[in-house]
């Protein structure tokens, strides 16, 4: 096949512009994601961030007319932190996933596959292509396992043989009839792992999410969270996974091979309190570059106060109690009324009382409410 040069060629050129592993696939419907798509929308398992319609999120040549295949890439990242930060009483911290260390993936991923592009561009007159990167329609994970980038584990992700499932995931749907690779097997054999220590049971059976339970989803919510979840939380700003860490695939995986992914210690695990009264400017300067910057401040800011909940930090209180008192948004004073309650610091009670006096929003008051029962169970 005539293409079967250029596609050895594209992979020895992907080799040194940083991309990990490189897979080609064709651009057929996935009728098998389509039904899946389907089942989980009637389940109600949907996170609501998905991009498009289910024909958008399964079609490729909805996105490029004469698609024919698609190139996929992966691009490992950090499992540990090669300096750490401690996390002592008086000035807890909060943890970032690994997911969001470094430079924003999207970015990386993108400005690879972009110089793919070109590459193939200046190769062959009249390429056609269309790079996605997780925010796209098309579903990564399938497109991955298509091209034999790696399998979909039981915890839902893909689980590359070389890199576990610590890896960033795009691809490239082209005009171009590249010889397709083979799907790699499914290496999760009977294992149940992930399945068995989710601690909300979001992992509903192998390869099925409901989103809706998963904490990497709770912790991406704007509005107040739900009881149920509050103490499974532990310390997390943003993302969860938990369902990578006890993966046996991931044992002994540590990729560092991009210095733009690697963490800074105090960025991913950072101070709770400064994160209590963060400006949207510093919020912006410190971790606009994150992905775990999306939602913006207020949903970190609502989990900090959760952490230092859970941690019960007296130390934190007295902010607690300003935020109670003068935040303007309703979910940051509600939350931080509940956080004063189970941390329990005598005078915190009083507080609750005097700020429910001039409160007028239900929401916060319950909230108030929630926090005074701590006070019943302390006695």
């Amino acid at each position: 096949m005539a293409n079967e040069q250029l596609k050895q060629d594209i992979i020895e050129y992907s080799k040194t512009i940083g991309i990990d592993k490189i897979g080609f696939a064709a651009a057929n419907p996935f009728a098998e994601m389509k039904a899946r798509l389907k089942n989980q929308q009637e389940s109600g398992f949907q996170s609501g961030f998905e991009k498009g319609t289910i024909e958008e999120r399964t079609e490729p040549t909805l996105h490029l007319t004469e698609a024919e295949s698609i190139i996929a890439v992966a691009i490992a990242y950090p499992a540990k932190m090669k300096e750490r930060v401690k996390n002592v009483r008086g000035n807890r911290r909060g943890s970032f996933c690994r997911a969001s260390w470094g430079t924003d993936y999207h970015h990386v991923v993108r400005e690879k596959l972009e110089l793919l592009e070109t590459y193939i561009a200046s190769r062959v007159p009249g390429f056609r292509s269309k790079i996605m990167v997780d925010t796209g329609e098309l579903v990564d994970k399938a497109v991955a396992e298509r091209a034999g980038i790696g399998w979909s584990g039981k915890n839902t992700l893909i689980i590359t043989p070389e890199f576990g499932s610590y890896v960033y995931i795009g691809e490239m749907i082209t005009n171009l009839p590249f010889p397709a690779d083979e799907p790699v097997e499914d290496g999760c054999g009977d294992c149940t792992l992930c399945i068995d220590l989710c601690p909300t049971g979001a992992l509903v059976a192998p390869g099925r999410l409901n989103a809706q339970m998963c904490l990497a989803y709770q912790t991406q919510t704007k509005g107040f969270m739900p009881d149920e979840f509050r103490q499974k939380m532990g310390n997390q700003l943003y993302g969860y996974d938990n369902c990578q860490v006890v993966c046996p695939k991931n044992r002994g995986i540590d990729h560092h091979l991009h210095p733009e992914l690697e963490p800074d210690p105090d960025l991913v695990k950072p101070e709770l309190l400064p994160l209590l009264t963060i400006s949207n400017r510093e919020f912006k300067e410190k971790f606009g570059h994150m992905a775990g910057s999306w939602r913006g401040k207020k949903p970190i800011q609502r989990n900090a106060i959760i952490a230092l909940a859970n941690y019960k930090e007296e130390s934190a209180v007295d902010e607690l109690i300003k935020l109670m008192n003068n935040d303007p948004r309703p979910v940051i004073r509600g939350t931080a009324a509940w956080a004063i309650g189970k941390i329990g610091r005598q005078d915190g009670y009083q507080a609750i009382r005097d700020a429910m006096e001039n409160e007028t929003d239900l929401d916060v008051i319950e909230e108030m409410e929630k926090g005074l029962a701590f006070e019943q169970v302390a006695t």
